[in-house]
């Protein structure tokens, strides 16, 4: 569980990066990496089912407290 949670913080990590970078300065690393196909698509698809993992993960947190 605990290498699951790494991994989840970690494309948190790059995702948020990503979106600040997109912010600031209207670049998008992910599609510069991946071009504007399937693939880039595929990353920020991961990245969005990481968020939603980190919140089951906080919810069966919360409870085994």
């Amino acid at each position: 569980m605990k290498a699951l949670n790494v991994v989840i913080i970690t494309l948190l990590i790059v995702g948020g990066l990503n979106w600040g970078l997109v912010g600031l300065f209207e670049f998008d690393l992910v599609q510069s990496i991946f071009g504007q196909g399937a693939l880039a698509r595929i990353v920020y698809t991961i990245v969005g089912l990481s968020a939603i993992g980190k919140v089951i993960l906080w919810s069966m947190e919360e409870t085994e407290e």
